[in-house]
């Protein structure tokens, strides 16, 4: 029996069974089709059934699909790690590959700690923001702010929360900088913690703060990355020490993810001493179908101007939300490839899903946000469709 996400098994609704799924649409058991407008969990960049991912990955498969990087190595996760460091900002040249974006922000986590420990800095203190997300594994829930995972922590230790607000950041940093081994920020747009928006001017400040108190910054873009924000990556903006991706980094096609370290981080675990050197290592790391996709999805991406069709759709949406409002709205959000309606009551969401899939949608809506993350190959109609059935719901 398979255990869903995120349910109550005892009371959840039959989840829609898909048979197919191609381009921007979910085709259901009983004949039906949806627009997924979340991207399966925002990362389906390319939509479904793509013909250079799917050969990408059938290609590597012919040759083999999978070794161990402990002892071995491959061209392929070598060709995906140059293209990385080459197509990355800055001095972000340093990837360490995993399974899963949680698994990710454990590893960006980890140096941090051991940089420190490496160099005899005691601190191991973590600054993150409040309504933060960071994963479902144990010291990313702790270093998150999702009162869903408050049950695992009576008390939280080694972990600061502040708001998105450039005094509580200075104050953290005044009151506590002699602590902090790391400040772990999601760029811009706070996914699962409500799909909150801020100001880049608080990375800015961010960024000369880590630079004064000589804290690492640890960007968390595993949703914000390949332009869902509107910037291609916030990392091309502020440049943090260690940048974390995952999701779209294969198309959504299969689960992987990388951890890229500047110099600095780097530096701090290269030496002749054994116990200098990172002690981690994901079974499946550097995957080879997961390394092709990823290279094939990033040859889309900037082959294709993916951020021209980023900006069209950010275009779509303010202009298809221009003249909405409802008193059950408290405000519409959009940044980059991201749209939010949050709702004063989460109650009214009740039943919204099945609205939108009587409308060929599919939607998920949680906490009080009523939100699409479409595919980027998405069409204007089929954006517009979405769009629609969101604002319908309030009619």
């Amino acid at each position: 029996m398979i255990w869903y996400p995120y349910e109550q098994m005892k009371t959840m609704k039959p989840p829609y069974e898909i048979v197919d799924a191609e381009g921007v649409y979910l085709y259901t058991k009983d004949g039906g089709s949806m627009i997924d407008s979340v991207s399966s969990w925002w990362s389906v960049i390319h939509g479904y059934k793509h013909p250079v991912l799917t050969r990408a990955i059938k290609e590597q498969a012919d040759v083999f699909s999978h070794v161990m990087l402990g002892g071995l190595t491959h061209k392929t996760v070598q060709k995906l790690s140059d293209k990385l460091a080459d197509w990355l900002p800055g001095d972000l040249d340093y990837c360490f590959f995993s399974d899963s974006g949680s698994v990710a922000v454990e590893v960006a986590l980890k140096m941090a700690l051991q940089f420190n420990v490496n160099r005899k800095d005691p601190r191991k203190t973590v600054l993150s923001l409040t309504h933060s997300y960071h994963g479902d594994t144990f010291k990313t829930m702790e270093v998150g702010d999702d009162e869903d995972y408050h049950f695992a922590f009576e008390n939280k230790q080694g972990v600061i929360h502040i708001p998105t607000e450039i005094p509580a950041l200075e104050e953290a940093f005044e009151k506590h900088h002699d602590e902090l081994n790391c400040f772990i920020v999601e760029p811009l747009l706070q996914g699962a913690g409500g799909m909150r928006m801020y100001d880049l001017a608080f990375l800015e400040r961010a960024r000369q703060l880590c630079d004064q108190y000589d804290v690492l910054l640890i960007f968390d873009e595993v949703a914000t990355g390949f332009g869902r924000t509107g910037y291609r990556f916030v990392a091309d903006e502020v440049l943090p020490d260690i940048l974390v991706l995952g999701k779209a980094l294969t198309g959504g096609y299969i689960g992987h993810a990388v951890t890229v370290a500047g110099e600095k981080v780097y530096r701090g675990f290269y030496g002749d001493d054994p116990a200098l050197a990172l002690m981690h290592g994901p079974t499946f790391m550097g995957n080879a179908l997961a390394c092709s996709a990823a290279l094939a999805s990033i040859e889309l991406f900037e082959g294709q101007d993916y951020m021209a069709k980023i900006h069209r759709i950010t275009e779509i949406m303010r202009r298809e939300m221009a003249d909405f409002s409802s008193p059950k709205v408290k405000e519409v959000r959009i940044m980059g490839g991201c749209i939010c309606l949050e709702v004063c009551d989460r109650a009214d969401l009740v039943g919204y899903q099945e609205f939108a899939a009587k409308r060929g949608v599919f939607a998920r809506p949680f906490l009080n946000c009523l939100y699409a993350m479409p595919p980027y190959v998405i069409a204007e109609e089929e954006l517009v469709k979405v769009l629609s059935a969101m604002k319908a719901w309030f009619d």
